[in-house]
């Protein structure tokens, strides 16, 4: 081997940069890098001219990929490896802090995913007590399992989840109040005869809508065979029908007729 060769292998004073790179599990760029920027200058050089890293400077490179590891950035590990003794804690005070702090929004994410999981398993993050509590003794909590079953692999579920892992009882308890206050409307308009297409239906219908949009984002489309739903299946139909005789009907017959008014065809409407 000639000794050009071999001090580009190794260096009787150290190691080089190839050799250095591959000891501390780092590549040659970085190496060159933290040397160009100082924060780890070889001490010495071959006859060929070639960097050479001592056991001091190699030694210095295992504290920066420490510090590193701890998410310190190079200008400030620079400083503290510069550092007196004296002073090198309060960098690390520092980092210790924001660490705890990093912490501290990583749980608070953990629970808020932890959140979105059951809701979207269970629908909602109330037991059974509570939601008769406050949707009333009407309410069946088996239907949340029932929408579930058959629409839990839609994009309106997930977006349903979503809303109901951030909703604490109070915003439940909002929602509710909100649907009745606009049940006991939708009553009293159909028991005054008020015409589908008229302007006090239409905004009830525009009311019915925003309802919806409270679980998930509804279109016109989409409340049109929402509507068509509850006036045919027996369970929705009898539900509005116990609050006024012919209501699931007439309720289907507003949305149609604010459909229209929107430039929807009701009879052509799909869910989209």
């Amino acid at each position: 081997m000639t000794s050009s060769a071999t001090d580009e292998a190794a260096g009787a004073d150290g190691l080089t940069v190839g050799a250095t790179a591959s000891h501390a599990g780092v590549t040659v760029r970085t190496l060159h890098h933290w040397d160009a920027i100082g924060l780890v200058s070889p001490s010495g050089r071959t006859s060929g001219g070639y960097r050479l890293y001592s056991a001091a400077d190699i030694a210095r490179i295992h504290r920066v990929l420490i510090y590193r590891e701890l998410g310190l950035p190079l200008e400030d590990i620079g400083e503290l490896l510069d550092a007196p003794s004296a002073d090198m804690t309060v960098p690390l005070k520092q980092q210790r802090a924001q660490l705890l702090d990093r912490i501290s929004r990583l749980r608070t994410m953990v629970d808020a995913v932890d959140r979105m999981i059951e809701a979207a398993s269970a629908g909602i993050l109330l037991s059974a007590e509570e939601q008769v509590a406050i949707f009333g003794r009407r309410w069946e909590p088996s239907w949340i399992a029932g929408a579930r079953d058959r629409w839990g692999d839609t994009p309106q579920w997930v977006q349903y989840a979503e809303r109901a892992a951030g909703r604490t009882p109070e915003d439940w308890q909002q929602v509710a109040d909100s649907k009745a206050a606009l049940e006991h409307d939708l009553a009293a308009a159909k028991r005054a005869g008020v015409t589908p297409g008229s302007a006090e239906a239409n905004a009830l219908a525009e009311r019915h809508r925003a309802s919806i949009g409270a679980y998930f984002d509804c279109t016109h489309a989409m409340q049109v065979c929402l509507g068509r739903k509850q006036a045919e299946e027996p369970g929705f139909a009898d539900y509005y029908d116990d609050l006024e005789p012919g209501l699931a009907c007439w309720l289907r017959d507003i949305i149609d007729a604010n459909a229209r008014a929107c430039g929807i065809d009701p009879d052509t409407a799909t869910w989209s």
